[in-house]
């Protein structure tokens, strides 16, 4: 049995009006919406996937809109500071100009030898485009409709930046069960690899504030990828020992989960590599309907009823 997770299976999020959260994501970076469905736990909210081409996981960013009870959430220690997708190193400018052309306000940096691109969602959800000579080993299927180019398109995860009150109870997690390894300390982070492929890197920074606070604008939780069910139970056999309360695994159609919350604060997920988002939609069909789990389809009507107002055909039809 191995003892390294994958790497990062998916990020999830709680946006606000779905229509906003999806134009960006689609028209804006170009991801496609891979799948529109509800929230499992709350059938009356929107579960909202943008990936690529065929919603491999590594590349997927979800949301939870919370349009009727969508309290601002509060940054603070024990959340996501940002989510960062691969770019290739020549796509730089391109990115830059884009996000500029539509009123993204971009910060432009170094990290650890590569250039970095910080902006926030519309919702305030920290993104990051890092331009990695990785990008060229990336897993990501470009999509033939996205707005942007092919060569420029997203190529999947880079990493996720974790912000902590200390470092030490969440890198053991990291290290003592998932299996990355410290690799670089600069300018207040810590940088951990699993592997040497994309969506294998998680940075932790140390930050002085209290816990933050759910809602509109934050990360709900990142999830790690597993094989299968049988590597999930050893993680979760794994966690266990490590004093961490561990969910039972749950169907979520596209995936199995298990969910626990590392002691910084930070909702990790692990979540199976199959069956994907080919399991109610062939692939040129992804994200073209409302799709529901086996257990909720006999309740579809009342759902539609219930949930906010969307309409999908808006989502797309911007220029590139």
């Amino acid at each position: 049995m191995s003892s390294t997770t994958s790497g990062l299976h998916h990020v999830t999020a709680i946006a606000g009006d779905p229509e906003r959260n999806a134009k960006f994501y689609v028209d804006t970076l170009g991801l496609r919406f891979v799948k529109r469905t509800v929230n499992h736990d709350d059938n009356k909210t929107y579960h909202f996937y943008f990936g690529d081409q065929e919603g491999t996981p590594g590349t997927n960013i979800t949301f939870f809109p919370w349009t009727d009870h969508g309290r601002q959430g509060e940054f603070g220690a024990g959340q996501t500071q940002d989510t960062a997708y691969l770019i290739h190193p020549q796509s730089v400018e391109y990115w830059v100009d884009r996000l500029e052309s539509k009123g993204v306000d971009v910060d432009r940096s170094e990290r650890f030898g590569e250039t970095v691109l910080q902006f926030d969602d519309p919702d305030g959800i920290g993104l990051e485009l890092v331009a990695s000579d990785s990008a060229a080993t990336a897993d990501a299927k470009p999509w033939e409709e996205s707005p942007v180019p092919k060569d420029h398109q997203l190529r999947g995860f880079h990493s996720v930046t974790l912000a902590v009150a200390e470092y030490g109870p969440t890198e053991s997690i990291l290290t003592e069960v998932l299996g990355f390894e410290l690799e670089a300390e600069a300018d207040g982070r810590r940088r951990y690899v699993v592997g040497s492929g994309p969506a294998s890197t998680v940075d932790l920074v140390q930050i002085d504030a209290g816990r933050g606070q759910m809602g509109v604008g934050t990360v709900h939780h990142v999830a790690f990828e597993a094989t299968d069910v049988e590597e999930q139970e050893h993680w979760r056999d794994a966690l266990s020992s490590h004093g961490q309360n561990v969910t039972e695994v749950i169907d979520r159609k596209y995936f199995h989960s298990i969910y626990s919350r590392e002691p910084g604060g930070v909702l990790f997920e692990i979540a199976t590599t199959d069956p994907g988002f080919t399991a109610d939609e062939e692939v040129d069909e992804l994200g073209s309907r409302l799709t529901l789990p086996e257990w909720l389809e006999d309740e579809r009507t009342q759902i539609e009823a219930q949930l906010p107002e969307f309409d999908p055909t808006t989502v797309g039809a911007g220029e590139n």
